[in-house]
């Protein structure tokens, strides 16, 4: 009886188990062996590369990336909190009002430090 029941998750561990192995050996037996001259180069949508790959990036881009991510973080966990407001117990809601704090403070230590003037 018990051996009837763990069958299907044997199959489904043994199927999860296989279909990677099949995937790599399947590439293997099928990639090209020769290395081309064009497979070191930068990739740029079927274009000849122009100009070098390593460029140097301003460090405020990244900061404006790291905003952004902590934006849309806030955004994303925003909605889902209004929407289920009133089925939520009151630690749920501590939780979500901290959390809304530290984001709202990181959002006002980047406008202290003026990294944010487009806003």
């Amino acid at each position: 009886m018990l051996v009837d029941d763990y069958f299907p998750v044997a199959i489904f561990a043994l199927v999860a188990l296989l279909v990677p192995v099949i995937a790599v050996v399947t590439g293997k037996l099928f990639r090209p062996t020769t290395r081309g001259a064009m497979r070191d180069t930068t990739y740029e949508c079927g274009e000849k590369p122009i100009g070098e790959a390593q460029i140097q990036f301003h460090v405020q881009f990244y900061i404006y990336a790291i905003i952004f991510v902590a934006f849309d973080i806030l955004t994303v966990f925003l909605l889902v909190w209004a929407m289920a407001f009133e089925q939520l117990s009151d630690i749920a809601n501590i939780a979500a009002i901290s959390f809304l704090i530290i984001m709202l403070a990181g959002v006002y230590y980047s406008l202290k430090k003026e990294r944010i003037l487009w806003i």
